[in-house]
């Protein structure tokens, strides 16, 4: 449960927080507010403060029907941003929220110290595996099906949970087998999956313990909490938060959100109910 972040290592057994910095005109909840490097300095500034362990950069829309965006234009969004913020913050852990492995590569030699890859490496195979393996990083795997302009027509499984732990078993093994051990595995609430889908696999989230990696869970004002409270992304931070902290009772190790201060203080709660727990015990 520890990674290895350009050799600072990271113990996943007490939950982590994962900043979310889109720097895309379209994603679903802040689509363009980014924009410039003075607002993505004083963004990642205060999630820093409020306690993030890991800012995630994504550079390409992956909310469902997004518009394709080419090599160049991710490269144009990612690269400057992953330079100006391992200058300007010491110790800064900096994760690429991308597919691609040359996004990926050219993001890591600027200082980036993750990759999260929505698809697992099936979108770049088998670059971005071979990517993971020679630059020694660590890797998340994301479940989906298909891509993001057609992956909400790719729902139908017969049985969800047990396909879900196929494909990582398979996608775990063979990153093992190219030598990848920091591991971390997303089941991709809202990739591929229903509204109550979703709820079904976050109920059953200890089921992917079996897999011996940490389990991201990024829930963060999706449409699985608004479309259920009949409200939108911009009014879903309560519901996020209460799923937030099912998700660590569930055996989240980490949590990739928009509201870092929020998540953290459900990190410290948590914590604090296991402690009760534990004393309870040695009683």
């Amino acid at each position: 449960m520890t990674i290895n972040c350009l050799g600072k290592l990271i113990d996943m057994s007490t939950p982590k927080v994962m900043g979310i910095l889109n720097v895309t005109p379209d994603s679903f909840y802040d689509g363009g507010k980014h924009n410039s490097l003075s607002k993505i300095e004083k963004q990642v500034r205060k999630m820093l403060t409020d306690g993030a362990d890991i800012i995630d950069i994504g550079g390409y829309s992956s909310k469902p029907g997004a518009s394709e965006v080419s090599l160049e234009e991710e490269l144009h969004r990612v690269l400057p941003v992953v330079a100006f913020l391992t200058k300007n913050f010491k110790d800064i852990i900096i994760s690429i929220d991308t597919f691609r492995s040359e996004v990926a590569k050219a993001a890591l030699d600027k200082g980036a110290a993750i990759i999260n890859d929505i698809s697992a490496g099936t979108l770049d195979s088998p670059e971005m595996l071979k990517t993971i393996a020679s630059y020694n990083v660590p890797y998340i795997m994301m479940h989906t099906r298909g891509t993001p302009q057609n992956m909400q027509n790719l729902t139908d499984y017969n049985h969800l949970l047990q396909e879900i732990v196929f494909y990582f078993s398979e996608k775990i093994a063979a990153a093992r087998s190219l030598g990848i051990h920091d591991l971390i595995i997303d089941p991709g609430f809202g990739f591929a999956k229903t509204i109550d889908q979703n709820f079904e696999l976050l109920y059953n989230l200890p089921l992917l313990k079996s897999l011996e990696a940490p389990i991201l869970t990024g829930v963060s004002r999706k449409s699985m909490i608004y479309k259920t409270l009949n409200t939108s992304s911009q009014q879903a931070l309560n519901g996020s938060t209460a799923l937030h902290m099912f998700a660590l009772e569930k055996g989240t190790q980490l949590l990739r959100v928009h509201d870092v201060l929020e998540a953290k203080q459900c990190v410290q709660l948590f914590n604090k109910l296991q402690e009760c727990g534990q004393n309870q015990l040695k009683k």
